[in-house]
Formats: C-alpha cells, sequence, structure tokens
C-alpha cells in the first residue's frame, strides 16, 4: 500500500492549490504579466507554486521538484536524479484568463524517466484524477466534501470510481486543444475522418483532455503543438494506468522526462492503436 499512501498527500496538495487559484479566479480583476516566451502568468499560477512547491519539499524533502514557475537546474545536476517531481501549478492560464473553468493543477512523478504516479485537480468543477503503477486510475467528484471524509487509502479508493468508464460511443472522438491547434492537427484529424465514418470532435483546455482518455470518452488526443514536460508528466501517469498510451507521433516509442531539454516531442494520447 506503499503508494497509496504516497498519493493521498499529493491529492491534498493539489486540492489546497486549486483553492488557491479559485481565490483569485473568482475576484473581480486579475493582472497578467507576460513570461520571457510571451505565455502569460498570473498571481494564481505564483500562489498555486509556492503551495505545491513548499509542501512537497517538506513532506518529501529527498526527491527535488521541477515546477514551470520554479527555478530550473542544469541537466549536469539533474541527470543524476532517480526520481523527481514535475509540476504544472496552473496548467491552461490562458483558460484561466478566459475564465471558461477549464484549467487544472498538474503533479506527476518520475522515477528513471517514466511517470509512476499523477495528480490532476479541475477546481471549477471540483474534480480530482489520480494514479499510481499500483492502484490504476480514478476520478473523485465533489473533492471539496469528499476529502474530509478520506481517513485513509482504503476509503479513498472505495469512494473514487476506477478508470477508464464504460461507453456507448459509437462515434470516433477525437479531443483537441482549444488555445493549441494547429495545421499538423488538422492534417491529423482529416487522416483519422479517412479512416472512421463517424468522427467527433471534442474541444477542451489544459490537461483535461488526457483526462477524458483516461475516462475512455474519447478515443484519441493529438497533441502536435508545443509542449513541455510538466504539462504532461501527471496526465501520462493517469493515461497509463487506466489502459492507455502517450506515444511520440515521430517514433511511436513512449516519450522520456527529466531529459536534458524538457520540450516534448510531438505526441498521441490514445486508448489504443489508432
Amino acid at each position: 500500500m506503499k503508494n497509496i499512501i504516497q498519493i493521498l498527500e499529493p491529492i491534498h496538495i493539489a486540492f489546497k492549490a486549486g483553492q488557491e487559484i479559485l481565490n483569485v479566479y473568482n475576484s473581480e480583476t486579475v493582472r497578467v504579466e507576460l513570461k520571457h516566451d510571451e505565455s502569460p502568468l498570473t498571481i494564481a499560477d505564483k500562489k498555486a507554486h509556492h503551495v505545491i512547491y513548499t509542501q512537497l519539499v517538506n513532506n518529501y524533502p529527498h526527491i527535488p521538484v521541477i515546477s514551470e514557475e520554479g527555478e530550473l537546474l542544469d541537466y549536469a545536476e539533474r541527470s543524476k536524479w532517480n526520481a523527481v517531481w514535475l509540476v504544472d501549478p496552473l496548467d491552461g492560464t490562458k483558460e484561466f484568463i478566459k475564465r471558461n473553468g477549464e484549467f487544472t493543477v498538474n503533479i506527476g512523478l518520475i522515477e528513471n524517466g517514466t511517470p509512476v504516479l499523477g495528480v490532476i485537480y479541475c477546481p471549477v468543477l471540483d474534480t480530482m484524477y489520480f494514479a499510481s503503477s499500483e492502484i490504476g486510475s480514478y476520478k473523485l467528484t465533489n473533492c471539496t466534501e469528499n476529502l474530509q471524509k478520506i481517513a485513509s487509502e482504503n476509503t479513498l479508493l472505495t469512494i473514487a470510481r476506477k478508470l477508464p468508464f464504460e461507453t456507448t460511443r459509437e462515434s470516433f472522438a477525437i479531443a483537441v486543444s482549444r488555445s493549441h491547434f494547429s495545421g499538423e492537427t488538422e492534417a491529423y484529424i482529416q487522416k483519422m475522418r479517412v479512416q472512421h465514418p463517424h468522427v467527433e470532435l471534442i474541444t477542451s483546455g489544459s490537461s483535461i483532455k488526457m483526462c477524458l482518455v483516461a475516462e475512455g470518452k474519447v478515443n484519441v488526443y493529438p497533441r502536435l503543438s508545443y509542449s513541455m514536460e510538466w504539462d504532461t508528466a501527471a496526465g501520462e501517469a493517469i493515461v497509463k494506468y487506466s489502459g492507455g498510451q502517450v506515444l511520440d507521433a515521430s517514433t511511436n516509442e513512449p516519450m522520456l522526462y527529466n531529459k536534458k531539454h524538457l520540450k516534448n516531442p510531438f505526441h498521441i494520447v490514445t486508448r489504443g492503436d489508432v
């Protein structure tokens, strides 16, 4: 039960970060800064990062943390790490600014380049997805109420629902990004339209798309545009331990984490061969 006990704390940490985000989200105005790569940054990103980084370091002092909003050490140092937390404190900042609710808190644990644990919290939906190599993947709804009832790992798995869910969908469903659609994505969709008689597009922001694959609500999510390791680490764990896979679109091989350069290759998130 070691991994289940380990996952309880990241779940609570993600929830606390989500509450910090909601406090900002529900305020009247949100100031937006631009980072060096022109991506947006808000006080919600910073507050969530502070909560997650501080609590992970306090609870797991032997495991280093890579956060989108934190300092990145040189690869000469990082290459020595067998385990590392990969964190996106607020995945979907553009959706946060648009106030459409499609943003998440992502906490993933990497061991030897592979995701072994993942937690994704959707604050507006009050929904938590979590997974580990030992317990599989789960979805917990109504977290504000339910997390108060969870005193043990056994209670957690009793209240949460195991992924994937059964589906009777007849169409071939493709998840597409609300803010990162590309020409390569359009070409992939057209390819799928040739192979499948009924193709349905489901648009969403942040790592919610990976969670939809884990649930079985969509067949595939082609991420054929820019992303970083902290965008996908937690989501890959949830997909992987629900029976899905995340593969490099060029090599059809599993992705690796804590690389020298943290940019992801274009990749395909799927429940099976497509």
